[in-house]
């Protein structure tokens, strides 16, 4: 669902609390354009759950892979030169 910035300025946040009864998240648009997402704070805390599960295994898989330093002169070099 797409809310403007002008609707939730007027109606505050019981606007959301309404249309959390319909939607799980809902998106605001500032001057036409999608800006910004809305959630509760329970779907958030999952998502960012994923997100953090994910990372993890993608640094597993470097360190399975040997893809990592041990040397932070060397890193911040490479870093620094991409």
């Amino acid at each position: 669902m797409i809310v403007t910035a002008n609707e939730v300025k007027k109606r505050g946040v019981s606007l959301f609390d309404e249309l959390f009864e319909k939607f799980d998240d809902l998106i605001i648009s500032v001057r036409g354009k999608k800006k910004y997402i809305v959630m509760d704070y329970e779907r958030y805390e999952k998502i960012r759950e994923y997100e953090l599960d994910r990372a993890y295994k993608e640094v597993m898989e470097d360190i399975e892979n040997g893809d990592y330093h041990t040397d932070i002169d060397k890193h911040l070099k490479e870093i620094a030169d991409v």
